[in-house]
């Protein structure tokens, strides 16, 4: 008991949010006065035990498992532990089971890279079509400009943003590295014309995405191909992956960089948006285990540099991290309002762990990329295959009335 109450009182003296615990034998903690934002209620001595031993990841395994309830803000939980930098200092046991998760998940085998996006993109349109975006379905962080109200315009701002710095023009061809369900793409199609690709090694996304291109009538000028980003098929006005470096795999930077650089044509422009760190970071084991399995987060230096060496000219980069964590507030507030339609699709599949899961996972990482010590952040880097003299002088381009293309500015 004095071990766990020690571990709390590190929490509790780190952060400004109010909270209490209450232990098994009835004895409670409380690291303030005040109203509690939320109280911890530990149902076992074994699950006092397993954060002991684990500290941040026993308290969220302990709450996925029903061992551990949160009673009040599950928000405020993970901005107290964010606060703290718990999960800053995982122990020995913890650096294990990352390391063990690496050897058994790792994304050096096209097959294992299809099983670990199958794990979470595999979910079925159903399920996300209830708290993404309507129509695109944009499970990426969204724009959020000034005077944007909703979730659709964010995101819809987001793809005109990247269309804008693709310098999208009538004809071109584009290609769209981990297309999810196509919604770029259909974008990019209606607004400027261009003539799509998207690659996929979901196979349910890709039967989903297609589905809904032929409903539309734009088989011939969009499709999807069911691919892993290794084995990318032929080249490219333009190219783009939104999500996707974060999901190649701890040793697959330069390799999944060099596919982009191979799929771009000569003094052609790209777009990669990504999770990155500044700085060299472990990714945290817990969302890796239970959420994006084989799923690992670069730096951004490390990017800069495999891009130098796939020859790719670095033109703009734009940090949104502040975005994502909007985003994300966006999506777990829709993921607990739709929560009943969810479990209705499978209730064996959406089940009360999985709940937990997924409603720790959204508010975390809006926490995370919220939290003012974060080192997560999103990036949007526009590059060139070689030198180019095709982009605009300044970026007044981005911000014009019209669609941006119409001269330089």
């Amino acid at each position: 008991m004095g071990a766990l109450r020690s571990i709390l009182e590190q929490i509790g003296k780190t952060s400004d949010v109010c909270f209490g615990a209450r232990f098994a034998d009835g004895r409670e903690y409380r690291n303030r006065e005040g109203v509690p934002d939320f109280t911890l209620i530990f149902n076992s001595a074994a699950a006092e035990r397993r954060v002991i031993t684990q500290r941040h990841l026993g308290l969220l395994e302990g709450y996925f498992d029903g061992d551990i309830d949160v009673e009040g803000s599950l928000q405020m939980a993970m901005r107290a532990g964010l606060q703290s930098g718990i999960s800053n200092r995982p122990p020995f046991t913890v650096r294990v089971r990352n390391r063990l998760h690496e050897m058994r998940y790792s994304n050096r085998s096209r097959a294992q890279a299809k099983r670990n996006a199958r794990f979470h993109y595999g979910l079925g349109e159903a399920f996300y079509r209830l708290w993404l975006d309507d129509p695109y379905k944009m499970y990426t962080c969204a724009y959020w400009k000034e005077g944007t109200r909703t979730l659709e315009e964010a995101q819809q701002n987001k793809i005109e943003h990247v269309c804008r710095k693709l310098r999208l023009v009538p004809g071109e061809s584009l290609l769209d590295i981990g297309c999810g369900w196509g919604g770029f793409l259909l974008y990019a199609q209606a607004h400027y014309g261009i003539v799509g690709t998207g690659v996929n090694t979901t196979p349910e996304q890709v039967r989903e995405a297609q589905v809904e291109f032929e409903r539309r009538g734009l088989g011939n000028a969009i499709t999807v191909v069911e691919a892993d980003f290794r084995d990318l098929p032929g080249t490219y006005d333009k190219v783009c992956s939104i999500g996707v470096l974060e999901h190649a795999g701890r040793d697959q930077l330069d390799a999944v960089v060099a596919a982009h650089s191979a799929a771009l044509k000569p003094g052609g422009i790209g777009v990669l948006h990504f999770i990155g760190h500044v700085g060299q970071y472990e990714t945290e084991y817990w969302i890796r285990a239970h959420i994006f399995p084989g799923g690992w987060i670069p730096s951004l230096a490390e990017t800069l540099a495999s891009m130098e060496r796939a020859g790719l000219e670095i033109l703009d980069v734009e940090n949104l991290r502040r975005h994502y964590a909007l985003t994300l507030d966006a999506w777990a507030e829709r993921f607990d309002a739709s929560w009943n339609r969810i479990q209705a699709l499978d209730a064996r599949t959406f089940d009360e762990r999985f709940r937990r899961k997924w409603r720790s996972y959204l508010t975390s990482c809006a926490e995370m990329f919220r939290a003012d010590a974060g080192y997560t952040h999103l990036f949007q880097i526009v590059f060139s295959k070689g030198n180019t003299r095709a982009y605009p002088m300044s970026r007044a381009f981005l911000y014009r009335s019209d669609n941006g293309v119409a001269g330089d500015g």
